[in-house]
């Protein structure tokens, strides 16, 4: 999947690859296994943005595109490119998870931010994270883990009272 547009059939959406994919999926996958293979040695993840319907959404999934392999390479902007401190605070993001089992039941999560995702929010995320892992999970033994196998649901928790995330399972 995640290398070209996808028309999205359940979604009634064209789909392009999520630039953060690469790095995501692996860290999903990591924690499945630390976690003991809790979704199965043969579960799939990837990560894709919604583009919208018809020509429009394919022609914006090939602008996506064009844009992650913009930033693949030695185009990516320079310390101070960034956005500004408005943007960062205005910003926000919705994320939709459909998890599909081998017998077609489906599960969906949506997840929400309340600031830009690649800033603003993700420096709420990793000082929660810091805390949580001091104060809320002492018994974490040594290791390189991933913040869902180390932390789980008492992380979700901090993200939700103190990071301006929400969480909701749509079954």
């Amino acid at each position: 999947l995640g290398n070209r547009p996808v028309l999205d059939e359940d979604l009634k959406s064209w789909t392009a690859p999520f630039v953060m994919a690469n790095i995501n999926t692996r860290n999903v996958h990591r924690s499945n296994m630390l976690l003991g293979f809790p979704y199965g040695r043969d579960f799939v993840y990837d990560e894709m943005v919604l583009t919208g319907p018809g020509e429009q959404g394919e022609a914006n999934a090939r602008k996506v595109m064009a844009a992650n392999n913009k930033f693949s390479g030695v185009e990516v902007p320079k310390p101070g490119e960034g956005p500004s401190k408005e943007e960062r605070e205005n910003g926000m993001y919705d994320l939709l998870f459909v998890a599909v089992a081998p017998d077609g039941r489906q599960v969906r999560a949506a997840v929400t931010g309340d600031r830009d995702p690649g800033y603003g929010s993700t420096s709420k995320m990793i000082s929660e994270c810091a805390i949580c892992l001091l104060r809320d999970t002492p018994e974490v033994a040594a290791g390189i883990w991933t913040p869902g196998a180390a932390m789980g649901d008492k992380l979700i928790k901090r993200l939700v009272d103190h990071a301006g995330l929400t969480f909701e399972v749509e079954k």
